[in-house]
């Protein structure tokens, strides 16, 4: 006999049929707001941490360009003190002798900051008075006697005026926001020079800092990595981190040895034409455009807005005061477009728009420090990457230039 009672055999479905149809989306949201959110902890300590790690990062940027130095001294029985102290002696002497030299131009454009502000304010005010038909007041003026300058080539001379204060008759509309501009601008003029007083005692302590680093980097910096390599990797994972570390110093080295090459040529090269053309403080506006060419883009353009200031408190409010933004203007652009290219070659390419993205970052983070230091942080990035074979299409991404 059969037995027909048997209970009816329930088959379990597997766990997946039992999952709702929006978990997956629902994790994939969650691993991006944890992204977002570790993105923003970041930016943070970045932001709030930042004269902690500016000289941190500078010295490993100096370490990294000076270590394969300090081995080669190494080979010839020479200890890591002696050669560090002697590298970084060999290139701050000449940096030393090149500030005290730009010390008593920057002091003089400092001081002058403030009445250069109303200088202009001035100007502004009497191309104001000339479009405006109604006139309420007359004013008379006791200008300073000006400098004597031997203009541009020697031309636009100013030796022709006299020395002697002259009384000028100037009419001016009673507008009540001329005197409050005035204030203002002559105030922020002021407000630039106290925050750059106010932050030398920071920048002296991060100044410390990094020569401390940079010569216990140098010093006790490659055992540490020596014995790291003996006690955690193991195998391929050994190999690939030696690999990393000696191509991100290799190519970084390179990097920054070529452009320091060329901004260094960009800034003689001005610096002389600027002498030959009769401009004041020539040298110091070599220096500073050679210093801001560090940062793509952004750099020649504060150079640009820095030389119109600067043509203008020579020469007044002329056409000839733009000349020399021109001339800089036109030496950078050969440079930019010819001579960098074909020095670094297709390796060091960057999509501009990534590259313009990635300064204002690092700007906003870290002022003009972060600046100078966003392309050598993004090359190092991209070096990394590239080491990588998932990341090897942000890294085709980042290379495009179409």
């Amino acid at each position: 006999m059969i037995d027909t009672d048997l209970e009816p055999v329930t088959i379990k479905k597997p766990l997946k049929t039992y999952l709702t149809p929006d978990s997956t989306p629902r994790r994939s949201a969650l691993t991006v707001a944890g992204y977002c959110l570790l993105a923003l902890a970041l930016l943070y300590t970045l932001y709030f941490a930042k004269s902690l790690l500016i000289p941190i990062v500078v010295a490993l940027f100096f370490s990294l360009l000076l270590s394969p130095l300090v081995t080669l001294f190494k080979r010839f029985y020479i200890p890591r003190a002696v050669s560090a102290i002697l590298l970084l002696t060999m290139i701050g002497g000449p940096v030393t002798i090149l500030a005290i030299e730009l010390a008593g131009p920057s002091q003089k454009w400092l001081s002058e900051l403030p009445q250069l502000s109303a200088h202009l304010t001035e100007e502004l005010d009497d191309i104001s008075l000339a479009m405006s038909p109604e006139v309420a007041s007359v004013k008379v003026k006791s200008l300073p006697p000006k400098e004597k300058s031997s203009g541009l080539f020697g031309f636009f001379s100013s030796d022709a005026e006299p020395e002697a204060a002259q009384e000028q008759v100037i009419q001016e509309p009673i507008t009540p926001g001329k005197s409050a501009l005035s204030a203002r601008v002559m105030q922020g003029g002021i407000e630039i020079i106290v925050s750059l007083l106010g932050r030398a005692p920071v920048v002296i302590a991060q100044f410390i800092t990094f020569i401390i680093l940079v010569l216990f980097l140098l010093i006790f910096g490659p055992g540490l990595y020596n014995n790291y390599l003996l006690i955690f990797p193991s195998g391929a994972d050994k190999r690939r981190s030696v690999d990393l570390v000696g191509k991100v110093q290799k190519e970084l080295s390179r990097y920054i040895i070529t452009i320091s090459i060329i901004n260094m040529g960009l800034g003689m090269v001005t610096a002389g034409v600027f002498w030959f053309m009769g401009v004041n403080d020539a040298l110091l506006w070599g220096a500073l455009v050679a210093l801001l060419n560090f940062a793509p883009f952004v750099g020649p353009i504060i150079a640009i807005a820095i030389l119109s200031l600067a043509g203008i408190s020579q020469y007044g409010m002329e056409l000839v005061a733009l000349i020399p933004a021109g001339v800089f203007f036109g030496i950078n652009l050969l440079e930019a477009q010819f001579i960098t290219p074909a020095v670094l070659g297709r390796h060091m390419r960057v999509n501009p728009l990534i590259l313009i993205i990635w300064l204002l970052i690092w700007g906003w983070l870290w002022g003009p420090m972060g600046v100078l230091l966003a392309v050598p942080l993004f090359v190092c990035i991209k070096l990394a990457t590239g080491q990588l074979t998932k990341m090897a299409p942000w890294v085709a991404l980042i290379e495009t230039s179409d």
